[in-house]
């Protein structure tokens, strides 16, 4: 999988995650109200304990709308940016999960892990322009320059905006 790092503006996206938030959620409290009351309607009982019925209803209400924003709603373009912030943050998990291999190939000179690394700290500052999580990024500058600093001093390019999760199983295979 290829993930590209794009300039997107904070405020857009803020804005069109937020208007896809509420409509899926607004969807699954419609879809969890319509089942809920079928099912009490229609396997209830008048007066009695319509628990399960109604829990059910919204059991069946949950993996509806997954299912819809997975298979229908996930290539519409109001989805276009909540898709690629999940899509960032899953990379960025990816490279956290390896992290300790990540710079232990940083400190023995290995140019993927260098790459890997730079991709992390530009997924991760615009993740934080994004999020308007300026706290978070500012305490990570140090970080991000010193290994900037070092790519420069070995003549690698630190224009690192795409990641291949494929460098993960070549770095594997290294550590």
């Amino acid at each position: 999988m290829l993930f590209t790092i794009k300039e997107i503006d904070p405020l857009v996206y803020r804005q069109q995650t937020r208007r896809s938030t509420w409509s899926i959620a607004l969807l699954f409290v419609l879809l969890a109200l319509t089942f809920s009351t079928l099912s009490v309607q229609l396997f209830g009982q008048p007066g009695g304990d319509n628990f399960y019925w109604n829990l059910g209803g919204v059991i069946v209400a949950l993996l509806l709308t997954i299912a819809l924003v997975r298979q229908v709603f996930w290539s519409q373009p109001w989805m276009a940016s909540a898709v690629y912030g999940w899509q960032l943050k899953r990379s960025l998990l990816r490279i956290t999960n390896v992290m300790h291999d990540v710079k232990a190939g940083v400190a023995a000179g290995d140019p993927l892990s260098f790459k890997l690394l730079r991709f992390y700290h530009l997924g991760v500052s615009q993740m934080h322009r994004l999020d308007g999580n300026s706290s978070d990024h500012v305490q990570m500058l140090a970080e991000i320059d010193q290994h900037k600093t070092a790519m420069q001093a070995l003549n690698l390019p630190i224009d690192q905006t795409q990641f291949d999760s494929q460098w993960l199983e070549s770095l594997a295979k290294h550590a």
